[in-house]
């Protein structure tokens, strides 16, 4: 991982984004349009009904194993981002 990292928006389903927040969800697979890469914060937006909710989180990518998958997919091993305190 080098310094520079880029934010990537993204919509993500309320059942798998109380996962990420829980901590039980460690991965995100996704079609890999965005040239993901390892230490890229993604912004997961909470989705639902065709609109977005204004539940959003920050994790970071820790990792991406060097397999190839079908249809330009990619698979990211995530950890949240902590808040820092004031």
């Amino acid at each position: 991982m080098n310094g520079t990292f880029v934010y990537h928006h993204l919509k993500i389903a309320p059942v798998f984004y109380r996962d990420v927040i829980s901590g039980k969800k460690k991965f995100e697979i996704r079609v890999n349009d965005r040239n993901f890469l390892e230490g890229d914060h993604l912004v997961l937006k909470e989705f639902e009904d065709g609109e977005y909710t204004g539940n959003e989180t920050e994790v970071v990518i820790t990792y991406i194993p060097d397999f190839p998958l079908p249809d330009d997919y990619v698979v990211m091993g995530i950890e949240l981002v902590e808040e820092e305190s004031l």
